[in-house]
């Protein structure tokens, strides 16, 4: 066995100085971290609702979050200008990682496929319900009372404005759903921190995946500052930040020159067939894209812009076949969620001593003899396996109670919490920005399975209200907290102090999410020109498709189960190949990923990060890869801080300024 140095030593060693290592450890989460952090989350919620719901531009869709990144470069800042009064006073690497985690978790609650969902369908059908809809007759009384606010004189001054959230009717009825959401969220984001307790050791120091997200955090707070003394790194970042300030240069003067760094499309210039066949083509080249991308591994950077193409000649070849306009077709969705569930399958394959590991470490902690030491992992294997089964508990009568039909629950969940892990996985091994896995999702999944018709309307009205996590993965919390483990064992931070700021950033960030946003919209109002369309799309979508799921009843979705089974086959052989021929250079998590909305954006940017990686491995090897590293996580940065202050800007100028993204 190699240790983290590749010096050859026992398994007992190597374990003997893991232990070591942690006990040494810094506490992350001191009064200095908790209090610094509780005064930032406020802050950070505001700012990214002046960004999404106000300006609808999203840094919590793109990771690492550009948001979280500014606001350390700033404190880091602020840190050492205090050094020189004190040294108490300068934070410590352990402290700065720990509030960047908790400000991960509150922004991946905050976000445009969190929470911002959740509070615009608590009464969109109770002010929306018309007679040419008859959501009256078809689903309001499914609607649970203690989740939901049904009163329409509250919700008049929500939708209006011109009102005040801290009337006692309006905090009346919105604190009951606001305290169950809250607990819900709570105890959906333990089970997942019991979860990646269980993965953590195997898939961060046995399989050793990149995790290349969290490159970034960790150069920013090196004990001994050589990122930010790195000439190269300064080199990326003023190309990245010029880019920046010429664009914004071009959105306040237009006769300044603009360089087309985001994404344009190019479809228009496909217009016979079977080209026209491809849909929307778009190229971009984001400098934080380039950046981060490069971290990634480059049989991935191939294998995602490759297939990302053959996805496309798959359109054409449908085009030409005469199958382009079946309904569903290719059922690219489907295709992804096989190939998901094989890779995640592989990977139970691959860690399966781990799993017998665990068990036994289990079935010892249930008896009371518990033998082995876990001070590096955030709670004991029986502990964490302990929290699943209550949460689940707890989330199966919280479902029953809402209306979920009782054998629809475990399968509901069984498939968030497979996709959640295969996300966690996702972002661990691939390191992609972007990964919004839409229309794979449980409430669909099932749908397709089963056909609406066997299911209650109950039963949808309940996957209606569970589609605030659902709606999409961009900003999913799961592989926030297995990249905070990853962090602690980096930087040698007690775990369990890690764990501690997850939960209380979890609790914390629920309810200062409400609160802002409610009183937001209490004061704009939701349906008012300053939000938009937007703060009412959500409800609408949401509550349509439980209208069309209720008019007009599916039966079982053959041809979909059918191409599920296709993809799990095509990347069970993919697998196959790469284990047969270590030549082989496509990786089904390029597959997967073919037809997601980040491929459709950021191709072109893995295409430039791929080409950039090839040449400099070719060229210099691993030394000249590692000395080019600092540059790109400096384009990245420069990205990052430049257009954060554009985007401060923008509030208050209350005018738009240029966005970096998207």
């Amino acid at each position: 066995m190699t240790n983290h140095n590749g010096v050859m030593g026992s398994p007992k060693t190597d374990s003997k100085d893991r232990i070591s290592a942690v006990s040494r450890g810094e506490p992350g989460l001191t009064l200095k971290a908790f209090v610094i952090a509780m005064l930032l989350i406020p802050l950070n919620v505001f700012w990214i609702i002046q960004l999404e719901v106000v300006r609808y531009t999203h840094p919590t869709l793109i990771h690492p979050l550009s948001n979280v990144i500014f606001i350390i470069f700033l404190l880091m800042a602020f840190s050492a200008a205090l050094q020189k009064l004190s040294s108490k006073l300068q934070l410590k690497p352990a402290e700065l990682l720990t509030i960047y985690v908790m400000l991960c978790i509150v922004s991946s609650l905050c976000s445009h496929d969190m929470m911002e969902i959740l509070v615009t369908i608590l009464g969109h059908p109770f002010r929306f319900a018309t007679s040419e809809n008859e959501w009256q007759q078809l689903f309001w009384k499914e609607l649970p009372t203690w989740l939901t606010v049904q009163d329409t004189n509250v919700l008049s001054g929500y939708y209006e404005g011109q009102s005040s959230l801290y009337r006692k009717e309006h905090l009346t009825a919105w604190a009951g759903p606001a305290a169950w959401w809250t607990v819900f969220i709570l105890v959906l984001m333990f089970v997942m921190l019991c979860i990646n307790t269980l993965l953590r050791l195997q898939w961060t120091e046995r399989e050793r995946l990149t995790y290349p997200i969290i490159q970034l955090p960790l150069a920013m707070t090196e004990t001994d500052a050589s990122f930010f003394k790195n000439k190269l790194m300064w080199f990326g970042f003023g190309i990245a930040a010029g880019i920046s300030v010429l664009n914004l240069l071009n959105s306040i003067y237009p006769a300044v020159p603009y360089l087309p760094v985001k994404r344009q499309n190019i479809h228009q210039y496909f217009t016979g067939r079977p080209w026209n066949a491809m849909g929307g083509v778009r190229l971009s080249f984001y400098p934080f894209a380039i950046g981060i991308s490069f971290l990634i591994p480059l049989d991935l950077l191939f294998s995602c812009w490759v297939f990302y193409w053959v996805y496309k000649f798959e359109l054409m070849a449908g085009s030409i076949l005469g199958v382009r306009n079946l309904p569903g077709y290719p059922y690219a969705d489907a295709q992804s969620f096989g190939a998901y569930m094989v890779l995640l399958g592989t990977a139970a394959w691959v860690g399966r001593s781990h799993i017998k590991r665990i068990s036994a470490s289990v079935m010892d902690g249930l008896r009371g003899t518990y033998q082995i030491d876990m001070q590096r992992e955030p709670m004991p294997y029986h502990i964490a396996f302990l929290g699943i089964v209550a949460g689940m508990l707890f989330l199966t009568v919280f479902s029953y109670k809402a209306g979920m039909a009782l054998w629809v629950i475990p399968i509901f969940f069984g498939l968030y919490f497979l996709l959640a892990t295969m996300v966690a996985r996702l972002r661990a091994e691939l390191g992609f920005l972007v990964h919004d896995l839409h229309r794979v999702d449980p409430h669909g999944l099932i749908v397709t399975a089963f056909g609406s018709q066997r299911l209650t309307t109950s039963t949808k009205s309940v996957f209606s209200l569970y589609m605030f996590f659902n709606r999409a993965y961009r900003a999913h919390p799961m592989p926030q907290e297995l990249e905070a483990l990853k962090i602690s064992e980096r930087r040698r931070i007690h775990p369990q102090h890690t764990a501690a700021a997850i939960l209380i950033a979890t609790l914390v960030g629920a309810v200062v999410v409400f609160w802002l946003l409610l009183d937001s919209y209490y004061r704009h109002g939701a349906e008012t020109g300053y939000y938009g369309p937007w703060a009412l799309g959500f409800g609408r979508g949401v509550y349509r498709q439980l209208e069309n799921w209720l008019n007009y009843p599916q039966e079982t979705d053959v041809p979909a189960l059918l191409f599920m089974g296709g993809g799990a086959g095509f990347s069970l052989g993919l697998i196959l190949l790469r284990t047969r021929f270590l030549w082989w250079p496509l990786h089904p998590l390029g597959y997967a990923m073919a037809n997601s909305w980040g491929m459709s954006n950021l191709w072109s940017c893995i295409f430039v990060a791929y080409v950039a990686k090839a040449l400099v491995l070719h060229q210099g090897g691993l030394k000249a890869y590692r000395r080019a590293v600092p540059f790109f996580l400096g384009l990245a940065l420069g990205d990052y801080i430049t257009g954060s202050l554009w985007s401060i800007g923008s509030i208050l100028a209350n005018t738009t300024l240029y966005q970096f993204w998207p």
